[in-house]
């Protein structure tokens, strides 16, 4: 309908309205009036299929996808996230001790989440698995075809990265990264951002296999700090290690910091509702404008 259907309500005396359309709260004048309505476009099966691509249409499938994520993954138990390189073929010691870091975390009681890709997420998710623990895939549709891996029992594709990324944060009590590329390390500066600026508490950030990331911790010391890029104490966000073990008692140590500090302090029920975690005894955040976030 028209202004001019319903009178030209609100133009000024003597003054012809623009054409004008109301699509529910959306206001549509000039060439932006199109012809049909929502309803008609609905209800007829003769019409383009574009309008799956539109952006409101979108909206709904993002909130779909989160919908889906929060439904599988609600109930379960304290769980882990882990990173690292799909490349990694299955006889380099970063497979090994992605099994074994699997295993050892099911043993701890902890489901473990990956990214469902072969490499490291395989070796994690088959740890964990044959040590008859939960194991969770997160995948991905990317341009070339990859599938959830054969050891994920409990596992779901997302289209959004940005989905995934909250399940990923959401559902954990940590993160530990092994050696990978470009989405590995887009992981790790993520959890880093989140526990800094104070999104998450109660959240390690763990680094296994010292010799790979050495270079990079030394940059943060030797360029981020002396430039003001972040705070020297931001460096203690991370735990560097070489050992599956003292990963698993960080992960540990610090769910049993978050249970002792209960809901009001970042403990499990505070973390259901807000998506928690970071290391036990951590300075209090960051203000990001002061140190440079």
């Amino acid at each position: 309908m028209t202004s001019s259907d319903r009178g030209g309500r609100g133009g000024r005396p003597g003054e012809a309205r623009l054409p004008e359309k109301h699509r529910g709260p959306v206001l549509l004048r000039r060439g932006q009036i199109q012809a049909g309505t929502a309803d008609q476009r609905l209800l007829d099966s003769r019409g383009p299929s574009d309008w799956v691509h539109t952006d409101p249409w979108r909206v709904l499938r993002i909130q779909s996808e989160f919908v889906e994520g929060f439904g599988l993954l609600a109930e379960l138990p304290r769980a882990v996230s882990i990173f690292g390189s799909a490349r990694t073929p299955r006889d380099h010691p970063d497979y090994a001790a992605g099994r074994a870091l699997g295993g050892a975390l099911a043993a701890a009681g902890f489901a473990v989440i990956t990214g469902g890709g072969p490499g490291v997420m395989e070796a994690v998710n088959r740890g964990a698995s044959e040590a008859g623990g939960i194991s969770v895939g997160l995948g991905i549709e990317l341009p070339f075809e990859q599938r959830l891996n054969d050891w994920v029992d409990i596992g779901i594709n997302f289209r959004y990265f940005f989905t995934r990324k909250m399940m990923f944060v959401k559902y954990a009590q940590a993160f530990v990264i092994l050696p990978g590329g470009f989405g590995t390390l887009d992981e790790l500066f993520e959890a880093l951002t989140l526990v800094q600026t104070g999104k998450v508490t109660q959240f390690p950030v763990i680094l296994h296999r010292s010799a790979y990331w050495t270079g990079l911790i030394d940059w943060f010391r030797a360029t981020l700090v002396p430039e003001g890029k972040v705070a020297a104490r931001d460096l203690d966000l991370l735990a560097l290690t070489d050992d599956v073990d003292e990963a698993v008692k960080i992960v540990v140590e610090s769910a049993e910091a978050a249970d002792d500090a209960g809901p009001a302090k970042g403990g499990p029920a505070a973390r259901g509702a807000s998506a928690g975690g970071g290391g036990a005894g951590q300075a209090p955040p960051p203000d990001p404008l002061r140190d440079g976030t």
